[in-house]
């Protein structure tokens, strides 16, 4: 166990991320080249390994938290590998993006600050690669049977990681040039070092699994023919419609969807792309939205050397400690927090980036025909109705829409030839086994749709990394189950969780 006084002992440290000045002048990770293993040791042993452990509740995966905090304090790090690899395929992807609701839900944070268990978790992941102790898992014999993954986003990655080491032949066909979809070209690499994802794909690879990039299933290849060429098939494509803002204005040039704009930045510093096709350099940005997306589109702008950002949020700033309504254990409160982004925003322009309570009424072309302003208000808390007499102009030669996303696409290809039916929620519609919903009548559907299953965001909706690998752990246990009749795949959630 850990030092029974450590969260007596020890204060809360989080691993410090590099100077501002040098993160705005590139595009590395904010914790980049750091050494900090004494630092996190120590913070492990303030881990109180308590008799009903809260943190796992905090996470879908159901992480093992206070065992892999025991042995990083003691500086086993090959122990706390395997314990941490048990509950997740990949916890470098976690540890650096997953927001931390375990922290939220630790016994500590009753009343003192919560482990530092995102730090810890990523520590343990980096040296498992350093040291070794992330080997390749290849199956020790084949099943005969085939899986068609569509996606290599979390979630489609972890259900076919886990079918390929269980002896199933996975192949994850991917529509972009490369693999890894969200991960890949929506997360700025100063959030996720693309080295990290590439060093994950090859070990899979040699475990044995198929990636097939450029191929945009129902387009480039009849998804009905892909059904009949595989035992089963995997649906992991996420929620990538983008909700829109349906404001006067909305038509100028200059106003462009927050992940087309991520898209062209992460190409361009992976080098598949020589310049941004959308470039916020010298530039006055305006952000709509606040939540991760919008704080990546922060980041990304001020490494652009935008002339100015500015980040619009609906919802009324929130305060310094949790609300009445969201006592402890409610993981991921909604309380004042202050990201990597916001605290570059604040050393460059000196105060906060955010305008919260504020809502866009329209937008006005300026020069040549773009995008120059955009008329904004106050508005009630509540009701989000305008407040009367606070109606002001933003200057705004680039507005990016980060305001989330309401589901998967429903009138392509795919979702016709497999027919796919939109649940309550606007999702593909799923069985309590996660296997969609049969489309239009027939018993032959209804028999080809018991093959094909769906996970990660597709079924759920908007979510984060954890749930995404979560659902394709529990996914891959389903269509192991459906495979063979039997399945010790581990299933950390439902599709109802």
């Amino acid at each position: 166990m850990t030092d029974p006084h450590g969260f007596l002992k020890f204060p809360r440290r989080p691993t410090p991320a590099r100077p501002v000045t040098d993160r705005l002048g590139d595009f590395e990770e904010v914790h980049a080249g750091q050494t900090l293993l004494p630092l996190v040791s120590e913070q492990a042993a303030r881990c109180m390994d308590c008799g009903i452990p809260f943190c796992h509740s905090g996470c879908p995966l159901g992480n093992l938290i206070p065992e892999w905090n025991a042995y990083a304090s003691h500086g086993d790090w090959q122990a706390a590998a395997e314990r941490l690899h048990a509950t997740n395929n990949f916890p470098e992807f976690t540890g650096r993006l997953c927001p931390a609701p375990c922290e939220d839900a630790c016994v500590l944070a009753i009343n003192a600050d919560p482990v530092t268990i995102k730090n810890v978790e990523q520590a343990i992941a980096d040296e498992a690669w350093e040291r070794g102790y992330a080997p390749p898992q290849p199956p020790q014999r084949l099943s005969g049977k085939t899986v068609g993954v569509i996606g290599s986003g979390p979630a489609g990655l972890a259900a076919a990681q886990q079918l390929t080491r269980i002896g199933h032949t996975v192949a994850v066909y991917e529509r972009d040039d490369r693999v890894g979809g969200l991960l890949r070209y929506g997360i700025p690499d100063f959030k996720l070092d693309k080295r990290q994802l590439d060093r994950r794909i090859e070990q899979m690879r040699a475990e044995g699994t198929i990636f097939r990039t450029g191929v945009d299933v129902g387009t480039d290849v009849d998804a009905a023919e892909l059904l009949h060429r595989h035992d089963a098939i995997i649906i992991a494509v996420g929620a990538t419609e983008q909700r829109e803002l349906p404001v006067p204005g909305r038509e100028l040039p200059g106003i462009h969807q927050a992940m087309d704009y991520l898209t062209h930045a992460n190409r361009v510093v992976q080098g598949s792309s020589p310049q941004p096709a959308l470039d916020a350099r010298d530039r006055h940005v305006v952000i709509i939205g606040g939540g991760d997306t919008a704080t990546d589109c922060l980041g990304t702008a001020l490494r652009q050397q935008a002339a100015s950002v500015t980040q619009l949020d609906i919802n009324p700033q929130p305060g310094e400690t949790r609300p009445e309504t969201q006592p402890w254990p409610t993981t991921h409160p909604r309380i004042y927090r202050i990201s990597h982004a916001h605290q570059e925003a604040r050393h460059r322009a000196g105060s906060d980036p955010r305008l919260f309570g504020t809502a866009t009424l329209r937008f006005e072309p300026g020069t040549a025909g773009r995008v120059g302003a955009l008329h904004v208000t106050l508005v009630e808390v509540g009701t989000r109705a305008p407040r009367p007499g606070t109606e002001h102009t933003l200057p705004a030669e680039l507005v990016l829409l980060a305001l989330g996303f309401t589901g998967p696409p429903h009138h392509t290809p795919l979702a016709q030839q497999l027919r796919l039916a939109p649940d309550h929620r606007g999702n593909y519609a799923r069985t309590d086994a996660f296997t969609a919903h049969a489309g239009p009548a027939g018993q032959d559907d209804h028999r080809a749709a018991d093959r094909v299953f769906i996970t990660g965001d597709a079924g759920r909706g908007q979510s984060l990394v954890v749930w995404a690998i979560a659902e394709g752990r529990a996914t891959a246990a389903a269509t192991h189950q459906y495979l063979t009749g039997h399945t010790d795949l581990p299933a950390p959630i439902t599709p109802t969780t």
